[in-house]
């Protein structure tokens, strides 16, 4: 499902106008974004937990050069699902 199908399922069930949905959906996902960049923690009941974390540096080899290169370290956006979640994905 892309984001237009998403959209026009939403608004289908809702019973909101396109425009109307996708900019529900727009102002969620902005507001997500939000939180993450000043690494606050989301949790939604029934789907799970989104949290920052800092994944640290690191030397990786190359395999064919078997040059040895530091990878700095990042943020990344973990996904916990709730028990409710995974037992409806199996």
């Amino acid at each position: 499902m892309n984001n237009k199908d998403f959209i026009a399922e939403l608004s289908r069930r809702l019973g909101y106008t396109l425009k109307d949905t996708s900019s529900l959906v727009a102002t969620l996902v902005s507001e997500m974004t939000e939180e993450l960049e000043d690494e606050n923690v989301i949790s939604i009941q029934n789907v799970g937990t989104f949290e920052v974390k800092k994944k640290q540096e690191r030397v990786v080899v190359n395999p064919s050069t078997q040059q040895r290169m530091l990878v700095p370290p990042k943020l990344v956006v973990n996904f916990k699902p709730s028990a409710s979640f995974k037992e409806k994905m199996q």
